[in-house]
């Protein structure tokens, strides 16, 4: 096996691939792309897609990368699919809580999806009424799967891209995956195994904190607006890690590992409890 790693988003992303695989320009071209989308897609960076978006005033039109357009489409899409559960536009309320930082605009933006506040044609994307959208739910999910293909066009065989828990496995191999202790995260809890499939788990035993006296986590309930605050974890396979990514998000936000979406996207859930 080899392995390379580099940080992302804070997460320290781990490749592996198989033996006798060429690996060097594989690895380069896989962590090039991860490094592309989280410069298109952070919202830490002043120059992002989804930076301009956010400092866009309304009717306006943003050019963006064609991967940038892929995610926001997938994003919109499973917004309206889950009736709001993901919401990539709770990006004011992050930034009250201190997980975001203040993006160079104007008074944040209600958080409430309702009408989707953007429209996306081709790589072209209007902004409708104010809105500030975090891609953080489903970009690093993206990542992942780029990077898997990028391996594949240089003729890897079989490999394993995670970045911090969400992670897809591909070729003959069954990959091994280890799952955190809800109360003791530093220790595993469950093993499984990946074989072609991606899988993402979200949890807040990290992200959970007390901001001025309320308790907070980096996961919201993108209906309610509330920060969920359950100390367990939920894992999603799926075909795509994108997918997979953002479907946890719909799961911990129900409470449901059967919600009608995994099965329309073929994935399935599990939880793991306090």
């Amino acid at each position: 096996m080899m392995r390379r790693a580099q940080p992302w988003l804070g997460t320290v992303v781990d490749i592996t691939i198989a033996d006798g695989d060429s690996c060097e320009p594989a690895m380069r071209a896989a962590f090039t792309v991860i490094a592309d989308v989280h410069r298109l897609m952070s919202f830490h960076d002043a120059h992002s897609d989804v930076s301009r978006i956010n400092r866009a005033e309304v009717d306006e039109q943003i050019l963006v990368d064609a991967r940038t357009a892929e995610v926001l489409e997938a994003a919109l899409a499973l917004c309206a699919d889950s009736g709001g559960l993901f919401n990539p536009f709770c990006a004011p309320l992050l930034v009250e809580w201190d997980y975001l930082p203040a993006p160079d605009a104007r008074n944040a933006p209600d958080w409430r999806a309702g009408t989707l506040p953007l429209v996306i044609d081709g790589c072209r994307v209007k902004k409708l009424a104010p809105a500030w959208i975090d891609l953080g739910g489903i970009a690093k999910g993206y990542a992942v799967d780029a990077a898997t293909e990028a391996l594949r066009a240089h003729g890897v065989r079989a490999g394993c891209v995670n970045a911090g828990g969400d992670m897809r496995g591909f070729g003959d191999i069954d990959w091994p995956v280890l799952l955190r202790d809800a109360q003791r995260p530093q220790m595993p809890a469950f093993s499984t195994q990946l074989r072609d499939g991606a899988l993402a788990t979200s949890a807040i035993y990290f992200s959970g904190r007390t901001t001025r006296g309320q308790a907070t986590s980096a996961l919201v309930h993108g209906a309610s607006g509330k920060p969920l605050l359950s100390g367990g974890s939920v894992s999603v396979a799926a075909s795509r890690c994108m997918l997979a990514d953002a479907l946890t998000k719909v799961v911990a936000a129900s409470g449901n590992a059967e919600h009608p979406l995994l099965a329309a996207h073929a994935a399935s859930a599990f939880v793991v409890a306090a």
